[in-house]
């Protein structure tokens, strides 16, 4: 009995049998090999588990330590940042106190609830925070949070109860 070279694989003992995958004797073969789409999206995940840190805003600040936990917010808000001394940053780019709720509402367009994040260094002077949260106040924002670090002491705790450190008397100059 002689057999030709498309019955060499189907070939039984001289009779016909349905391939593996039930297509008949002529069908492709429809395997996928993973294997590379596997490494691809393992190259990935690494990949964007390294850069996605380094996508926060990148002005540097020494944030306050507070017992409140973290925010789960997933748009992209709008960030005010104040370093220690006084300089005020609007997303990554430095602006002027004058320039800050026209460039604001610029970015927020109609949308006044938008929340604006403002991330003051712990040395910046109280004043200067007060005056930009109300300074995004009257310019119609409604959602203004202040961005803090957490870890720091409860409010219940026994460091809420020592009083705050003070600061030594100022000598008066020798005459």
């Amino acid at each position: 009995m002689g057999l030709s070279a498309n019955d060499a694989f189907a070939a039984t003992g001289g009779r016909r049998s349905r391939r593996r995958y039930g297509r008949g004797r002529r069908g492709a073969l429809s395997e996928i090999n993973v294997t590379p789409l596997v490494d691809v999206m393992l190259v990935l995940l690494i990949i964007f588990m390294i850069s996605a840190p380094l996508l926060t805003v990148g002005v540097p600040v020494e944030l306050p330590k507070t017992e409140a936990g973290a925010m789960q917010d997933q748009t992209e808000p709008l960030t005010v940042s104040i370093k220690a001394d006084g300089t005020l940053f609007l997303q990554d780019s430095q602006v002027a106190f004058s320039e800050l709720a026209p460039r604001l509402k610029a970015m927020a367009g109609d949308n006044h609830t938008k929340p604006i994040y403002v991330r003051a260094d712990g040395r910046a002077a109280y004043q200067i925070v007060a005056q930009v949260m109300a300074a995004l106040s009257t310019s119609g924002f409604s959602s203004i949070n202040l961005i803090t670090d957490t870890g720091g002491p409860s409010s219940g705790g026994a460091a809420a109860q020592q009083p705050p450190p003070q600061a030594a008397p100022a000598e008066a100059p020798p005459p």
